[in-house]
């Protein structure tokens, strides 16, 4: 995809498997709601999204697999800043480029921002309980899982959309992550269901890309296509549209 040798790639996001790889490559990256499309595993974590170059090829993509003809756009929309998600370790470099990104969508008049407190609860025992559990979840993971949704209904209350750096960590080499979890922005939301767009949003001053991941209510894979498509427009204004 990066490459530009295919304009649309599929992929399965389990825990951020569409979003971290876009995210570190630079292109787009969409987990729909759950449920949208049908799961890949028991647990139904595992969502199909699209990679793409350009927004409007990952809208086609959502286009030609649900029907829906149309992004949702109507802006600006509100949206809420949270580096961590409440316990995150992310690195200052990528937390203040995703920042850097999401003001330039500020400034073009796409986002408003609104001020919010995000303390989620680390969702890694929940998202491993849940893979585990051949016979349904323990009640730790069940309260666990209940109060990340409550506050996540809380925050979707004062805004529209809440973002995040995509990953906490720069890309790693081929040794891989080692002890980093590379996913502890990505997974709660495969957790909850809600449908996360990562965008390209710049590099670190060493020169890592770095992914800007946008979240919003359930249903709401239009309003985020709408978000990347407009959002395109800013980052890269003489960037071609791709193939809608």
């Amino acid at each position: 995809m990066a490459a530009g040798m295919v304009p649309l790639a599929t992929g399965s996001d389990g825990a951020g498997s569409v979003r971290i790889p876009a995210a570190w490559c630079a292109i787009v990256g969409l987990k729909p709601t759950n449920g949208v499309l049908p799961a890949r595993d028991r647990a139904g974590l595992n969502t199909p999204g699209p990679l793409a170059r350009h927004a409007h090829d990952a809208a086609a993509y959502l286009r030609a697999l649900t029907g829906h003809q149309d992004l949702a756009p109507a802006s600006p929309r509100s949206v809420g800043w949270s580096s961590t998600l409440g316990f995150a370790d992310t690195s200052p470099a990528v937390a203040d480029t995703a920042r850097s990104a999401l003001r330039r969508l500020v400034g073009a008049g796409l986002l408003a921002p609104t001020d919010i407190a995000v303390r989620l609860r680390d969702p890694a025992p929940a998202w491993s309980g849940l893979r585990d559990a051949s016979h349904g979840a323990s009640p730790a993971v069940t309260e666990l899982i209940s109060d990340n949704d409550g506050h996540l209904r809380e925050i979707f209350a004062r805004v529209d959309v809440l973002a995040t750096p995509t990953t906490p960590h720069p890309p790693h080499g081929h040794e891989g992550p080692g002890p980093r979890m590379s996913v502890a922005l990505t997974w709660a939301f495969n957790i909850s269901g809600h449908p996360a767009v990562t965008l390209p949003a710049g590099t670190t001053p060493a020169g890592e890309p770095v992914g800007l991941q946008l979240v919003t209510r359930h249903g709401g894979e239009r309003l985020l296509l709408h978000l990347a498509v407009e959002a395109e427009k800013v980052f890269f204004p003489a960037r071609s549209v791709g193939l809608r």
